[in-house]
């Protein structure tokens, strides 16, 4: 996943190089919200040990109020990084 660390390099660096100027940056990953990109995932997809599997997902309108929660902020305030994601996704303790 060489393109997310490639974001969370910019989301420091970009933290970094605007701290002098109160420019603040922040990174959100998202997890699987439900949209029709993901309906498939309500009926299985295929796991990496090669079985099908139910994906949890969230309302996208969780990750609507996440992005507005930090975008609201004070400038006094910074969220760096955040994940936002289904309750039962297996996120930690995975694999």
């Amino acid at each position: 996943t060489a393109t997310k660390h490639a974001v969370t390099g910019l989301t420091k660096s970009l933290s970094l190089d605007g701290r002098p100027y109160r420019i603040a940056c922040g990174q959100i990953d998202i997890g699987n919200a439900a949209t029709e990109m993901t309906e498939r995932m309500r009926t299985g997809i295929l796991q990496a040990n090669g079985e099908l599997a139910v994906e949890p997902v969230m309302a996208a309108a969780d990750v609507a109020r996440t992005v507005v929660h930090m975008a609201e902020l004070p400038l006094e305030a910074n969220i760096p990084f955040l994940t936002v994601m289904a309750t039962d996704m297996p996120y930690v303790g995975r694999g």
